[in-house]
């Protein structure tokens, strides 16, 4: 047996020892029910990334069992680190416990130090985003999570008795399951995918891509490319397309200068993770319009990787006007210079709609919104993608604009990163994630315990195992009035 071996079993000897020691998972205790002749499933996750696992092994952990996650990506390969994410290595601090759940032995660090050793997790710096999704990878594995893989939602639509039709595509082929709750686990795509800039609108797509897209960089060599932004998306794949050999590399950003200060790692606490919730909306807004006036710096590692580059140049105060196409090539109009580019890239953030998602068509419109009489002038800045997220109630779940128009929303859950604006940032990155998996288990078990509460009922009056047999005792009663006599 290897070192690796021996040091992963080891751990996984500790981590089912660990969970005995906490009576985990809990024994099931929500009851089955049939829909059409076919099982129900209590909850089903859309997409199994690390806000997936996270959510879904929190409810197994509590006895939610009958769960199931799909993800339109073949295994292996969920959520952005294999796909979208370009940085080389996580921009959060090694030693964060992640989506842990409060369990030492399933920290990432845990499973660094099975596999290299002490002695390499204190020489590690930041962790390689390769070794993070091999992390996720094992912590699906062993807490044998039921994931299924290539697996698309095409739509999802109210059923009776309170149930939720969800339909699902797999090699072409379509079926349906029901379900009592439905977690969307999109990540940080959030409700609507990358945003797309006016001025690009229209655009033959050959030309341009957004920086979550796929983009074959390998194609970009010898090619003069143009990224728009300042963001750490936009430095990575700046770098990426630098690696790759292009042959000019030119940044448009809007601002006259990079920001320098993260200002949410100034504050972090357990008291922002489990105080930002129950603040009232005007300081939920106030807070993260702040942030977003100030916006968050690239690391300074994702920034050298480009400037170590020679062909690449940073232009500041260049916000791009407008982009059009002449031949083969585009050109982007600024307050500065024009700009020529065989290809841009836009990093130009996620948008908070459903615009193009058909699978949510049946529900999208009804959907409360921090627009819908939330915002006030007073909070401060009208952003779009801010006046556009959800106003989710405290399980993560949809609110209803007009009440009583889509009741089927009280059951789906926006465990992504729309939801930061009304829960703080609980289900997008890596440091709060378990607070965020357990303020949605409750939220969800005690629905499903409030809906079952007849049943529950009857299970107590049903229930007839004796703790006391009779023959423990004597009574002494009789005696005593035998003496009174």
């Amino acid at each position: 047996m290897t070192e690796y071996s021996a040091g992963l079993e080891a751990l996984e000897n500790r981590i089912a020892k660990d969970l005995t020691l906490l009576e985990l998972p809990a024994k099931p205790w929500v009851p089955k029910r049939i829909e059409r002749e076919q099982a129900v499933i209590d909850v089903i996750f859309v997409g199994a990334g690390m806000c997936g696992l996270a959510g879904a092994a929190r409810l197994k952990l509590s006895g939610v069992d009958n769960i199931a996650l799909f993800d339109a990506a073949p295994a292996g390969k969920e959520g952005p680190w294999e796909t979208f994410a370009r940085m080389q290595t996580l921009r959060s601090p090694k030693t964060l416990a992640g989506p842990c759940l409060g369990i030492p032995s399933l920290t990432f660090r845990a499973f660094f130090e099975a596999r290299w050793g002490e002695g390499a997790f204190e020489r590690m710096d930041k962790i390689p985003k390769g070794i993070w999704m091999d992390y996720l990878r094992w912590y699906r594995k062993v807490l044998a999570l039921p994931v299924t893989n290539d697996t698309r939602v095409t739509q999802v639509a109210a059923a009776r008795d309170g149930l939720i039709a969800v339909t699902l595509e797999h090699d072409s082929r379509s079926r349906v399951e029901y379900c009592r709750h439905l977690v969307l686990a999109t990540g940080r795509s959030g409700l609507g995918g990358g945003a797309t800039p006016a001025f690009l609108q229209g655009i033959d797509r050959k030309f341009w891509a957004h920086s979550a897209d796929h983009i074959d960089f390998a194609t970009l060599k010898g090619k003069k490319v143009v990224v728009i932004g300042a963001g750490a998306s936009a430095m990575d794949n700046a770098a990426t397309a630098l690696e790759a050999g292009a042959g000019a590399l030119e940044m448009l950003i809007r601002r006259k200068d990079m920001p320098r200060i993260n200002k949410m790692t100034g504050i972090g606490s357990q008291g922002v993770v489990h105080g930002m919730r129950y603040l009232p909306d005007r300081w939920k807004y106030r807070f993260n319009d702040y942030v977003n006036s100030q916006q968050v710096p690239p690391p300074s590692s994702s920034t050298r990787r480009v400037t170590q580059h020679k062909n690449a140049r940073i232009f500041l105060g260049c916000p791009v006007e407008s982009v059009t196409q002449q031949g083969d090539r585009l050109v982007l109009t600024t307050p500065v210079a024009k700009f020529d580019a065989d290809f841009v890239i836009a990093a130009t953030g996620f948008r908070n709609d459903f615009i193009g998602r058909d699978e949510f068509s049946d529900f999208a419109p009804h959907i409360r919104t921090w627009k819908d009489g939330i915002f006030e002038p007073s909070m401060g800045t009208p952003r779009p993608f801010m006046l556009d997220a959800p106003y989710l109630g405290d399980a993560f779940q949809f609110l209803e604009k007009e009440e009583g128009s889509c009741p089927m929303l009280e059951k789906i859950h926006c465990f992504n990163d729309a939801a930061m604006l009304s829960h703080g940032k609980l289900s997008g990155d890596i440091p709060a994630i378990s607070a965020g998996a357990d303020r949605l288990t409750r939220g969800i078990a005690a629905k499903l315990f409030a809906e079952d509460v007849e049943t529950h009922f009857a299970g107590l009056q049903a229930y007839d195992v004796p703790e006391l047999r009779g023959d423990e005792w004597v009574d002494a009663t009789p005696s005593l009035l035998e003496t009174a006599k």
